[in-house]
């Protein structure tokens, strides 16, 4: 089951970005596979690491609306980056999960084949937004009655070392989210990398047990009030460069009052219905699945894999689809990621994490989006429900 992770209070301590290298033999040692951000193919993106310098030092990200650029920091930040294309959905929710193989036996006995999963992780690097979404898809996969064997069993055991953000990427508005960018709770450790005139260091501090453990064999030293200090206001600085926003209140009775607002036609004609929206943002979860078999015929494998709202045949009924127009396809996607999400799983479904601002092909920024839909209610052109 999902671990319950039990905080604690303790001082912080520090640690030198030298330590990094320690830190990694301390996780493989106790049996996590550790995952992180590294450069691949211009982006940052998340995977399997075996070393501390897998890391993207140095590295920053130039964000905007539809664009996403590599940059180089000039200094040896190891975490001084915002977003990537990946979030860690990728990890415990991934793309493409087998769900089970059958074989026939020359005499006709069908044996089925259920796989296990082996691996224990250690998420190295969670941004404070990501945090909060591995929250909202425990919540939204492991919180019911029917738990999701696929996700239970990729989070179940994990450890989480979260990140805090001291430079915000152009796309990011998780402050107004309410989101970051401190991290609360949710972690094992969490750590705020500091590189100025006193060196490249960490200031970390244990949120459990397990976290605790893992701090204990690193080569460590209390962190003094001055080193506190600048670590709190850098965290804090950085949610007053944010450009964007979300409306801290009311998004879901504006989305419901807005079902007929002529502005779904404007998104519509800029819309590509792509779905790289959905595939980059960090909680969204539908799947389908779909099954493959050999030539033979007797060897079968059945697989789960993503799937978008903004698909044509997602909401295919007997007869066609029920959403048939992008216009309907974008509005599903929005009403349910910040309106109706509310009513089924008690929180936003979006984490401010600006992911589906950046990779959207067309540019369409959802913060805008939301504030033209405001904006039209406002001048009483959105019709209600």
């Amino acid at each position: 089951m999902t671990p319950q992770i039990r905080e604690r209070t303790e001082p912080p301590a520090l640690i030198e970005a030298t330590a990094l290298p320690r830190l990694f033999e301390v996780l493989r040692t106790r049996g996590y596979t550790v995952v992180g951000p590294t450069v691949r193919d211009g982006a940052i993106v998340v995977a399997e690491l075996t070393s501390a310098g897998e890391l993207p030092y140095g590295i920053g990200v130039d964000a905007d609306a539809g664009r996403y650029r590599l940059r180089d920091r000039g200094d040896r930040a190891a975490f001084g980056h915002s977003a990537g294309p990946q979030s860690w959905k990728s990890v415990l929710h991934p793309a493409r999960a087998p769900l089970w193989s059958a074989d026939r036996s020359p005499d006709g006995t069908v044996t089925v084949h259920e796989p296990a999963e082996q691996h224990r992780y250690a998420l190295l690097g969670v941004r404070p937004c990501d945090l909060a979404a591995i929250g909202v898809l425990d919540r939204v996969l492991t919180g019911g009655r029917h738990r999701d064997p696929v996700y239970a069993g990729r989070r179940d055991g994990n450890l989480i070392i979260a990140v805090e953000c001291t430079e915000p990427g152009a796309t990011c508005f998780c402050a107004s989210m309410g989101t970051g960018p401190d991290a609360g709770h949710g972690f094992d450790l969490a750590m705020t990398e500091l590189v100025d005139g006193d060196g490249h260091r960490f200031l970390v501090r244990a949120g459990t047990a397990a976290g605790a453990e893992v701090l204990a064999e690193l080569p460590r030293r209390p962190a003094d009030d001055g080193t506190s200090a600048r670590a709190r206001e850098a965290v804090a600085h950085a949610a007053t460069r944010m450009t964007r926003s979300m409306p801290g209140h009311g998004l879901p009775d504006l989305l419901a009052e807005s079902r007929e607002s002529p502005h779904w036609d404007d998104v519509a004609a800029r819309c590509l219905t792509c779905g790289n929206c959905t595939m980059v943002c960090p909680t969204c979860f539908c799947t389908t699945t779909e099954d493959v078999t050999d030539l033979t015929g007797d060897h079968a494998e059945r697989w789960r894999r993503w799937d978008s709202c903004f698909d044509l045949d997602f909401s295919y009924l007997h007869g066609g689809s029920v959403r048939t127009s992008g216009q309907a396809r974008y509005r599903q996607w929005i009403t349910h990621k910040l309106g109706t999400w509310h009513d089924q799983f008690g929180s936003s479904g979006c984490v401010g994490c600006g992911r589906c601002i950046a990779w959207c092909p067309a540019g369409i920024d959802i913060t805008q989006e939301v504030a033209a839909l405001s904006q039209a209610a406002g001048d009483g052109t959105a019709a209600p429900s």
